[in-house]
């Protein structure tokens, strides 16, 4: 072999090094949610979709049990979870009640390197706030599209998000390849961030605990830390605190309820104030149900405020 065909070899080979380093986005895994329910056919078809376009792919659920048309519950879903997967993940989330409408198709890239094929309707608000938005663009579905789907207009999770989200993971197209770069925001639902105003935190009510009633906030530990000037917890077990609960400015709760290690830190029946499992203030009744029993729900109109007496 002469020097002239050795050396374009090897320019070659480093060509194609290089370019699967530039061009690659996905990391091979696609993280499916939705509000569809298992009861049909509909999580199936999407993750043939997605195995359609690489057989070697890892097609995994986040959840298909988000409530009908929640679309704040499917934005929250999404910012629980992420953290715990790797950069280059590729969410695709159809929580998608304008399916048919003007509203844009969108893939978020967030400053964590991850991300998220959806509608841009709310399901990006939180994502997008905590993490960051590196880069926004509209799926051009002129290419980016399961072919033969063309006449079906009510299916976008199948036809435009799981394809899309497939060819992101598997790296059969990159980020910019996905259509055209949008300003950088994103459709979002308003909520109350949690912070600390003079002698109390301020937070909001992202969602519930289902299964027992338990109410999740959004103020992480480390505030109340900051509140209390205190370096551990543990240091507050059995400290009291002013709990007030508003929907719409209007009152719901206001109770005295103690922080505990957990819920046997209580008689049965009896509140407190704990850490979840996410590090963030949480309510409870030890073997009974919280919201039920003082009708508290979830959403960005849900604002709760934690006073040190």
């Amino acid at each position: 072999m002469s020097v002239t065909k050795i050396f374009f070899v090897i320019a070659m080979a480093s060509y194609l090094q290089f370019s699967q380093l530039v061009f690659a986005s996905g990391n091979g895994i696609v993280v499916f949610q939705s509000d569809f329910g298992l009861s049909d056919q509909a999580v199936s078809a999407m993750h043939g979709v997605a195995l359609g376009v690489d057989k070697n792919l890892k097609v995994e659920d986040l959840t298909h049990e988000i409530p009908a048309y929640n679309i704040w519950e499917g934005a929250y879903r999404l910012d629980a979870v992420v953290d715990f997967w790797p950069a280059d993940t590729v969410f695709v989330s159809v929580v998608d009640p304008g399916v048919g409408s003007q509203r844009k198709s969108v893939v978020l890239k967030t400053k964590s390197n991850h991300y998220f094929v959806t509608p841009d309707n709310g399901t990006l608000t939180l994502v997008a706030k905590r993490l960051g938005i590196a880069e926004v663009r509209e799926i051009d579905e002129k290419v980016n599209r399961l072919k033969g789907s063309e006449a079906s207009h009510t299916f976008h999770g199948r036809d435009v998000y799981a394809y899309t989200g497939a060819r992101l993971a598997a790296s059969e197209i990159n980020f910019e390849q996905v259509g055209p770069k949008l300003v950088a925001e994103v459709f979002s639902i308003p909520f109350e961030a949690a912070r600390i105003d003079t002698n109390k935190l301020i937070g909001g009510i992202p969602i519930l605990d289902p299964a027992y009633g338990n109410v999740w906030t959004n103020i992480p530990m480390s505030l109340l830390l900051e509140l209390t000037n205190s370096k551990d917890y543990a240091n507050l077990y059995a400290q009291e605190f002013l709990v007030t609960v508003t929907h719409a400015d209007k009152l719901v709760l206001s109770k005295i309820i103690s922080f505990e290690r957990s819920f046997a830190g209580v008689s049965e029946g009896q509140p407190l104030l704990y850490v979840n499992s996410l590090e963030n203030l949480a309510l409870a009744l030890n073997q009974a149900n919280f919201a039920k029993k003082f009708d508290i729900q979830a959403g960005g109109e849900w604002r709760i405020e934690i006073v040190t007496k």
